[in-house]
């Protein structure tokens, strides 16, 4: 006992010696006017700027150790443009790229992060992306030039009204078509079921994390949420949008009263597990209102930062917690097309359909096949976990299944935790094995790229991670 209380009185001792800091900054990302727009099944042309992207930018020291984060506005990153990013800001500030994590948000309304063909692995960094790795070290650089003694705190809402899993079965076992001349048992975006529906295929998750730092006098520094939502849409057409993240962003910075700072304050929505999830409610019986553009996104992005304001009023700002981080590489099994997949795509290649006469995006698929045909047999990712007090925040780099981030969470050996989703690469969906089973979207090759087992090996390399840092 009396140990215990030794250990007590220097625990504490240890951290009032400590200065607890925290610094942030934004760096505009916006690609020129001209820029295919991504998201969708083509790229069209921007002609305007709705609102200008950003990589939103936090570090975070305990006086031992620095933890970064950086969340950009775009549909995904490759893992070689961080990777290209960590490298600067490691020689120019002495971080570990280790302790360095990068997510994007995935707005549909964003030019590409990911080259000319997201398809291909291993190409040659484009313009936008030369653009990207010098705005993104830029910010984080900026970021550590703004620490200053600070105070931080973290905390869980329940914003249950927006998120809807957008997979579902089917009544009396009815099967859907896919692409690949196949039939699939759960269908995405079901519209076209509505008067055949069962059941959704998987859970949602209600909730929305922060994590908030402020001056030892109280002023606003930044606002880190989570929250596992796919994205809103319902912006106009040709133009480059940050979708609900960047609406977000600006309104807790209003809640906040954080507008105007002589060092500005920075919100940041990062985006968590909803590879199957987003706000469209097609277990409804009655048709919900119809929203003019960009309306919805602020609805959502209001009642999200409402929510964090709420429960932030009542949490502990502390003056210092202890920081921890560990990564790791993963090696995964790409998946490759059979034989007759193969086939099949270069025959439907060989004379392709018109996109009008084409609803499955069969065509589409095909090229997705023929790419696929050529990627490595193994591909590495990185994996992270996050130690801030007892908070807990893991890292996949793929489009990731709710129940996964549920998993983690349930499994996490820190009292919260929360999973960053799209971070330090992108390489598409990430369903669980029993999701294979049922098919649809998320699972196609090409929609997906590693193996069937992927999701399981992943979790448990994160609990491996996690027990470096609790």
């Amino acid at each position: 006992m009396i140990r215990i209380l030794l250990a007590g009185a220097l625990l504490a001792t240890f951290a009032l010696a400590q200065t607890f800091r925290a610094g942030a900054a934004t760096s505009n990302i916006t690609p020129p006017l001209g820029s295919g727009i991504v998201g969708g099944w083509s790229a069209p042309p921007a002609h305007h700027i709705h609102d200008d992207l950003h990589a939103r930018c936090l570090v975070l020291d305990d006086g031992s150790s620095k933890l970064v984060f950086v969340v950009v506005d775009s549909v995904s990153v490759n893992r070689e443009v961080y990777d290209e990013a960590k490298r600067l800001i490691e020689a120019a500030t002495g971080i570990p790229a280790s302790n360095m994590m990068m997510s994007a948000t995935h707005t549909h309304s964003a030019s590409s992060a990911r080259g000319e063909n997201p398809m291909v692995l291993g190409a040659p960094f484009d313009d936008y992306q030369k653009f990207l790795i010098r705005r993104i070290a830029d910010g984080v650089r900026r970021a550590v030039n703004n620490l200053e003694p600070a105070r931080i705190g973290w905390g869980t809402g329940q914003v249950p009204q927006h998120v809807f899993n957008r997979r579902w079965l089917l009544k009396n076992g009815k099967k859907a078509p896919n692409p690949f001349g196949g039939e699939d048992t759960a269908v995405m975006n079901p519209g076209r079921y509505k008067n055949e529906l069962l059941r959704p295929a998987g859970p949602v998750n209600p909730q929305v994390y922060f994590l908030s730092v402020e001056s030892v006098d109280g002023r606003p520094i930044a606002l880190l949420a989570n929250y596992w939502l796919h994205y809103v849409v319902g912006v106009g057409p040709n133009k480059i949008s940050a979708d609900y993240f960047g609406a977000f962003a600006d309104r807790i910075q209003q809640l906040l009263g954080a507008d105007h700072q002589e060092r500005p304050f920075v919100g940041i929505l990062a985006n968590g597990p909803c590879g199957d999830v987003n706000n469209n409610n097609y277990g409804a019986t009655e048709p919900g209102p119809r929203y003019k553009p960009y309306e919805k996104i602020k609805l959502v992005a209001n009642d999200v930062a409402q929510e964090v304001v709420r429960v932030r009023k009542t949490i502990q700002h502390r003056d210092w917690v202890p920081l921890k981080a560990a990564a790791a590489d993963l090696t995964l099994n790409m998946r490759k097309p059979s034989p007759e997949t193969l086939q099949r795509a270069k025959s439907i290649l060989a004379q392709p359909p018109a996109e009008a006469n084409d609803p499955l995006h069969t065509a589409i698929y095909a090229r997705r096949t023929l790419d696929s045909s050529k990627w490595p047999a193994t591909v590495n990712i990185v994996l992270q976990t996050f130690r801030i007090g007892e908070l807990g925040i893991a890292a996949i780099p793929f489009e990731t299944f709710t129940e996964t981030g549920l998993e983690i969470k349930a499994r996490g050996p820190l009292e919260t935790t929360f999973t960053i989703e799209l971070a330090n690469g992108g390489l598409g969906y990430l369903p669980t094995p029993e999701q294979h089973d049922l098919g649809g979207y998320e699972t196609w090759l090409g929609t997906n790229r590693v193996e069937r087992e992927a999701s399981r090996k992943i979790v448990a390399r994160l609990m491996d991670l996690f027990g470096k840092v609790k």
